[in-house]
């Protein structure tokens, strides 16, 4: 383990803010070494961290935590945090079943004010503490700090309009690194990277406090430097067009900035004097992701999410013996636009994630990452569908729930075809509840016009994706995060039968009516208990005829997803034999109603039931209690 005896010395915050200013350059040293060692034995988010380390010694240095509120948006940027809150000995089950969570959560800490990992929500979160603490005449404090890819989101303006109209005292601060996951994209960017007014206040702001001492000597030289401060302020804003004056001036909160975010003994000074302002304040950091450490700092989307690594070596890429889900896809829909033309395709801000790095380079004109605005990504494909273009909206199952009202509202009730490549499906392991893909069959399933498809393997995720591109309507392919199976999927363009399933394996008296990811374990179950497996494809249209088939023909019937028991595709199994009058006993399993834990995805299926053994075990239980019944 690295030598860091300041930093062995912090175990609450209270133990920072009794440091001299003068040694926190020193703890800020030791804090990023230690990360860099702790992240490269466990893995997790990297990058963002270690361009956060000196705003969170700062931060925790002026503010008085936990009283007072710091609101992480994302969370990506919360181990610098985590370590100095009285975690740094759990670091190493981060992510881990039973070990620390990679956002902060609520349940964890005193000190993590707001649980997160989904962008732009801090500012809404935190103006609503400091509403709180105000209407109950508290003296807290409270502070969102929010990245500058996470400002694309419109929840993030939405809440900067609210709070610039109110009485109230709020901290923004605009962690500037240029990023995101992927590189920034959009206007704001742009508008934050050229505004005149950060070079001239960034001038202004350290002179003042680097004479402030000599001017406080002077009967009334402060003011004068005030006055002068806010001269060449007006005197640039009357210079510049009404597009580059101050945005967020315009929207109520005094802009302060921009300052260093790597030099702790001044972001101290300036938060100190932020901190004693009255009403809505911003303050723009300007950070680089990965700090620190050469080889993120040379690549940061490549460290923005590690596995262990060896930090003298840095990423060790092994080829993988199969393909992910996403490789697929991504294959798929550059074979797909090679033979239309029509095809776009639209993601949110995850060009890595989504598999589409491939196609922007091959087809930039018909790629657009729209930032991290769900919403807007869904609206948008819907006006390009509206002028017989054909959008793909490549996007996270947890993140398409940002966008519901647009997937019903602008797509479905218009029945445009926007076909939605739904990645992580399911549970997705180390990161947790807040990306867990374990809702989307119950929420889409009751979309009018809405086809949902679900492929076991990767050639079916192939087949499926090219069969819902075809149609003239709504569709979802929803497919689990991962390598698959070791299927071959094909380079062809093949398409199946809409809304009919299939059935993989014949057995006797009990019939496995399984759904996308769960169409392997049902097979390795069904070998053991001699059952039939049905691979359903879709869930909506389902295969009607099937289902009543197998109904009729098997005295036992058990449904499978990887996916909320409420409301999924089980449901609409019910749903069906109880339309029809079909009176046969149903088991189903698939995610019970709970909040999911992160950890490993084969021990998380194994505590949910849904690991073969354990499917196995359910259906062997519940058929004796049947036949108990009976008796």
């Amino acid at each position: 383990m690295i030598p860091t005896p300041l930093l062995d010395k912090i175990k609450f915050p209270d133990d920072i803010r009794r440091l001299q200013i003068s040694q926190l350059p020193q703890l800020a040293e030791e804090l990023r070494l230690y990360l860099i060692d702790s992240v490269s034995k466990t893995g997790g988010h990297f990058a963002s961290n270690l361009g956060a380390v000196e705003l969170t010694i700062a931060l925790h240095y002026v503010y008085k935590t936990p009283q007072d509120h710091l609101v992480w948006d994302v969370g990506h940027q919360s181990y610098p945090h985590k370590i100095l809150t009285g975690r740094k000995e759990r670091m190493h089950t981060m992510r881990q079943h039973g070990g620390l969570a990679g956002f902060p959560k609520l349940s964890e800490s005193k000190y993590d004010a707001f649980g997160v990992g989904h962008s732009s929500t801090s500012i809404g979160a935190a103006l609503g503490m400091a509403v709180a603490d105000k209407l109950q005449f508290k003296p807290n404090r409270s502070v969102a700090i929010i990245g500058d890819g996470a400002m694309t989101g419109g929840q993030a303006f939405e809440a900067l309009n609210n709070a610039g109209d109110m009485d109230v005292d709020l901290l923004v601060i605009l962690n500037d690194n240029e990023m995101s996951i992927s590189p920034n994209v959009g206007a704001l960017p742009k508008y934050l990277a050229t505004n005149p007014l950060h070079e001239v206040k960034d001038i202004v702001r350290a002179i003042k406090y680097k004479s402030e001492r000599i001017l406080e000597l002077v009967p009334g030289a402060l003011d004068v430097a005030h006055r002068v401060e806010n001269k060449l302020k007006g005197l640039i804003e009357e210079s510049t067009t009404a597009e580059t004056l101050s945005l967020f001036d315009n929207f109520g909160f005094e802009y302060n900035g921009p300052v260093d975010g790597h030099d702790v003994v001044q972001l101290v000074e300036v938060l100190q004097d932020v901190m004693n302002r009255k009403g809505p304040q911003l303050l723009h950091v300007m950070t680089k992701k990965g700090q620190g450490y050469a080889l993120a700092e040379k690549d940061p989307v490549a460290f923005h999410a590690v596995s262990a690594f060896d930090p003298e070596e840095g990423l060790c890429k092994s080829p993988a013996s199969r393909q992910t889900y996403t490789q697929v896809f991504g294959q798929w829909i550059i074979d797909q636009a090679a033979v239309d033309k029509k095809l776009l395709a639209i993601t949110p801000a995850m060009r890595e994630g989504s598999g589409l790095v491939k196609f922007s380079q091959c087809y930039p004109e018909r790629y657009f990452d729209v930032g991290i605005a769900e919403q807007h990504a869904v609206t948008f494909a819907a006006g390009l569908a509206c002028e017989q273009m054909k959008p793909v909206v490549a996007i996270y199952s947890t993140f398409l729930q940002r966008a519901y009202d647009q997937l019903i509202h602008d797509v479905a009730l218009q029945n445009l075809p926007v076909l939605f490549a739904i990645d992580r499906g399911g549970i997705v392991g180390a990161d947790g509840p807040t990306h867990a893909g374990i809702y989307d069959l119950s929420y889409l399933r009751c979309v009018p016009n809405l086809v949902i498809a679900v492929p076991s393997d990767e050639h079916e995720c192939r087949l499926l994706l090219s069969s819902c591109y075809q149609l003239n309507q709504p569709t979802a392919v929803r497919y689990p995060r991962g390598v698959g199976t070791g299927v071959e999927p094909g380079t062809n363009l093949d398409t199946v039968a809409i809304g009919k399933g299939v059935v993989r394996r014949q057995g006797a008296n009990t019939a496995l009516i399984a759904f996308g990811s769960m169409v392997q374990p049902a097979l390795i179950t069904a070998e053991v208990i001699n059952a039939t497996v049905a691979d359903m494809r879709f869930v909506k249209p389902l295969d009607k005829d099937l289902l009543l088939q197998l109904a009729q023909t098997h005295d036992y019937l058990v449904t499978l997803e990887e996916n909320s028991v409420m409301g999924g595709a089980g449901s609409a199994v019910l749903e069906i034999l109880a339309q029809t009058g079909l009176n046969r006993p149903v088991l189903v399993l698939g995610i019970p109603d709970e909040v999911t834990e992160h950890g490993d995805t084969d021990l998380l299926h194994e505590q949910l039931g849904l690991s073969p053994i354990k499917i196995q075990q359910q259906i062997q239980h519940w058929q004796q209690t049947q036949k108990n019944s009976l008796s």
